[in-house]
């Protein structure tokens, strides 16, 4: 236990030093300083920071419960981000910089009108304080209760240490994100980054020497464990699940489809990931960090899905019950960790939910002082004023959202799944708002409202009635190309009946826009990389098909 202690006490303070050393005579005092890291964050900073914005600790648990269910195809999530960071990085974000916008809406404002951006501002914070901040919260601590057993440890009760675990995260992560600014998030995602992947990749090596030895192996355990899932579990390495396939599986037809849509929305249009890209050194470090975080995202499955399969196969050996998805991740990490290592991982647990939640309050902090405060309350507002009313609406949003977080615990277990969803009705509308305003450029400025009413509507009519029929990866698949196909007709119709003039984006300086030199070379890497990954875990590599499972 002191072990344990100390390990965990060691770890977060190092991250609390490097970041306050990393950040220490940083000019905090202009918007560009504290919301875009003074626009100096090299390739490799933004590497870590887009992937710890991406992962949370209920990812590690969830996607590992996922793969225990119905086998590998889950991965498919973490793959699949690999192509969306090389769109990402040729596409999106050199006409992001180009812009020198600050955040997603600002650059809706700029190719529509500020009726639109003013919008789409509110949606994202509404979403960002009632759903997905709180969600971060709630789910992250209930992945620390279930691992860690904090409720025992303190003598309370799960709902008193859930809100105990709330309020520790939120002001931990407030700390970085509302006094830090950006740069101190980057940082310290950095940091937290490089600490998850030694302490993800430690997790399916022990559970495999642990299978080796339980199997009866008498040779090297990782290698025995490794051989005995391959004999016996090899349906469960199958990532190609059926068309029909319902969730957590993922549907073949969907996988580069409706999931690469999803993935494009996150990866190229969500203002906490992209908000890393638009505070680039310049277009190369850009290009490299995106690519770079490609790479992590391959590797991925490593600690993300596999482990669950681990589990399932050791699980059945010793004749342990799991009766939900979400304890086998826990169940396993608890049996395979030595004791003296569980403080490091408890401190990189934390990290991965403390950097989802302050990525994400620092983004909202952003949108509220960028694109509605300097726009439409203060616009003469000076930078110190800027600064000072985003640290100050930052506190304010950490307080709403640690409330609304353990309130979670009294809603049915489904409803935050349904929560998650609820992103998508803003998500996918603000991809079609800004691919198609790139790619059409004689479209009306109500086209982008236009898309976001027809999709609310559709959408919400999909998971009210058929979501439990069909994936909604299929809604995906459908709705993002008829939204574009809208888009089209609207710019051609405005194009010849109004003889519209082309939308032409400026070039403000605001960066280097010089591309990385490698960056054809990163992407095709990245490409055979993925395609490698796929074979590998399909029945032409280690998988093998089973019509007998549930999905």
């Amino acid at each position: 236990m002191l072990w344990t202690i100390i390990s965990f006490i060691g770890f977060t303070i190092l991250v609390a030093v490097i970041s306050y050393v990393k950040t220490k005579g940083d000019d905090q005092t202009t918007a560009d300083g504290y919301f875009l890291a003074g626009r100096g964050l090299p390739g490799f900073v933004i590497a870590g920071s887009l992937l710890l914005t991406n992962l949370s600790a209920e990812q590690l648990v969830g996607t590992n419960g996922q793969t225990w269910s119905v086998g590998m195809s889950p991965m498919a999530f973490e793959i699949v981000a690999a192509p969306c960071c090389i769109i990402l990085a040729l596409f999106a974000a050199p006409r992001y910089l180009k812009s020198g916008i600050t955040t997603i809406p600002e650059l809706i404002g700029l190719r529509y009108d500020h009726s639109t951006k003013l919008w789409f501002s509110i949606a994202y914070i509404l979403l960002y304080i009632v759903v997905q901040i709180p969600v971060i919260l709630y789910s992250g601590s209930l992945v620390f209760e279930n691992i860690f057993g904090v409720s025992a440890m303190l003598g309370v009760s799960k709902l008193q240490s859930i809100i105990i675990l709330c309020v520790i995260i939120s002001i931990i992560g407030s700390i970085y994100a509302i006094f830090g600014g950006l740069k101190a998030v980057a940082v310290s995602d950095t940091v937290n980054g490089i600490g998850l992947l030694i302490g993800g990749f430690m997790i399916p090596f022990l559970a495999l020497s642990v299978l080796g030895k339980v199997s009866g192996g008498d040779g090297f355990a990782i290698a025995d464990g490794m051989r005995y899932l391959i004999e016996n579990h090899s349906d469960m390495l199958n990532s190609i699940a059926p068309a029909d396939s319902l969730p957590p599986a993922v549907p073949w037809p969907t996988v580069f489809t409706g999931l690469l849509f999803l993935g494009l929305q996150s990866w190229c249009t969500h203002q906490s990931f992209i908000q890393r890209v638009l505070a680039a050194r310049d277009l190369k470090e850009a290009q490299k960090g995106a690519l770079y975080c490609a790479f992590l995202k391959i590797i991925g499955f490593m600690y993300l899905a596999l482990p669950g399969v681990i589990a399932f196969a050791l699980f059945q050996l010793q004749g342990n019950q799991v009766s939900m998805m979400d304890e086998a991740y826990p169940q396993l990490v608890t049996q395979v960790i030595p004791a003296p290592l569980m403080g490091f991982f408890a401190a990189v647990m934390l990290g991965a939910i403390l950097s989802s939640f302050n990525s994400v309050l620092n983004s909202v902090d952003t949108l509220f002082t960028m694109d509605i405060y300097k726009e439409f309350i203060n616009p003469k507002a000076s930078e110190e004023k800027l600064v000072k009313v985003g640290k100050n609406i930052g506190i304010l949003f950490a307080v709403l959202t640690t409330i609304v977080g353990p309130l979670i615990y009294f809603f049915p277990a489904g409803l935050k799944t349904f929560l998650d969803s609820l992103v998508m009705l803003i998500a996918l509308p603000v991809l079609s708002a800004v691919f198609g305003g790139f790619f059409f450029k004689y479209l009306p400025k109500y086209s982008a409202k236009l898309v976001l009413l027809i999709h609310v509507v559709s959408y919400g009519a999909f998971l009210l009635f058929l979501g439990d029929r069909f994936h909604y990866l299929y809604a995906v698949l459908v709705l993002l190309p008829l939204e574009l196909l809208l888009m089209y007709l609207l710019n051609r119709y405005n194009q010849q009946k109004n003889h519209a003039a082309a939308w032409i984006q400026e070039d403000v300086g605001a960066v280097d826009l010089t591309p990385w030199k490698y960056r054809w070379v990163a992407t095709a890497v990245i490409l055979i990389c993925v395609a490698a990954v796929y074979i590998a875990f399909s029945p032409l590599g280690i998988g093998t098909w089973n019509y007998a499972q549930p999905w």
